[in-house]
């Protein structure tokens, strides 16, 4: 009978010890307790909707224009020196970097395209921006900057097509990366990615 009653004492010492450290665990590391909520976010989301406006009413003479021929540039419209309050607020939001700032270090789950900048030696994509369309920085128009997200990834991503769209997930941050290949106004540090379907 008293080997019974100190076994029942013992357990119910242990299980107050255990309440106790669980509870000093949630207290201490939350962020390990909660699971992450990614708040899904749609591209035009990203951009100042007076952005947005301009660039879906672009100049008429635009129409004109032969696909990939010379003129078919940014750098042809930025040279047009008499240009219309249109072209101009076109032009300027072909260029943006204007942000939301409510999406700075938030939690986001976005689709989007690789375009890739570095590889490791096993040729993982090491840095890449993520884009909205499959193409984007290497036929035109471009996307503007707020609208090109630039990931660090040392893990390296196995990319076997670029035409293959991918769900991200991370944390958002305003920060302006400059490449040969374009500018973004965003970086995305990735917790996930996998495959869109």
């Amino acid at each position: 009978m008293a080997l019974h009653c100190a076994y029942a004492r013992i357990s119910l010492f242990l299980r107050n010890i255990a309440g106790v450290l669980s509870l000093i665990f949630i207290v201490a590391f939350p962020s390990l307790c909660a699971a992450v909520e990614y708040t899904e976010v749609e591209w035009t989301d990203l951009m100042p909707k007076d952005d947005l406006d301009a660039l879906l009413a672009p100049p008429e003479y635009l129409n004109d224009i032969a696909d990939g021929s010379q003129q078919d540039s940014v750098a042809a419209l930025n040279q047009k020196e008499s240009v219309d309050a249109q072209t101009k607020r076109y032009r300027d939001a072909l260029s943006s970097t204007r942000v939301m700032q409510e999406f700075n270090g938030k939690q986001i789950r976005i689709p989007g395209y690789m375009v890739p900048l570095e590889q490791n030696d096993e040729r993982e994509v090491t840095a890449f921006f993520i884009v909205p369309y499959f193409g984007a920085c290497l036929h035109m128009p471009p996307p503007p900057p707020n609208q090109i997200l630039y990931v660090q990834y040392e893990d390296g991503i196995a990319l076997e097509a670029l035409q293959q769209p991918f769900w991200f997930e991370g944390t958002l941050t305003v920060a302006l990366n400059e490449n040969a290949l374009g500018t973004s106004a965003y970086t995305l540090n990735i917790d996930d990615y996998r495959l869109y379907e």
